[in-house]
């Protein structure tokens, strides 16, 4: 696993073992409606926490959209993706359960 495709516009990405840290975070602002990244999914838990605007998750096949002050879990191997929804900025930060960040893709970004 591992590699690296395209997804949302991030306002950083940082590997926790490069900063000594046991997690690893994505950063996430954007206002480009529908941007988001194409299914995939990490051996490892990831948390998304969001702080502004409206997410549409897909996960597990199940589809559901979260707002501000939510928070969303995609266990071990659940294949997942989101997308930027609402007609405001979506901030968001994703935590990964792991001192690196891996992704198998699942399918092409459209």
């Amino acid at each position: 696993m591992g590699g690296t495709a395209p997804g949302p516009r991030a306002s950083g990405q940082f590997d926790g073992r490069d900063l000594g840290g046991s997690v690893s975070v994505i950063l996430v602002s954007t206002d480009e409606p529908g941007a988001g990244p194409a299914l995939h999914r990490h051996p490892y838990d990831e948390t998304f926490v969001i702080h502004r605007g409206e997410v549409e998750f897909t996960l597990a096949g199940e589809v559901a959209v979260h707002g501000a002050g939510e928070i969303v879990v995609a266990p071990p191997m659940v294949a997942h993706k989101f997308r930027n929804v609402g007609t405001d900025r979506l901030e968001m930060t994703n935590i990964h359960a792991s001192p690196v960040i891996e992704t198998e893709w699942l399918e092409e970004r459209s």
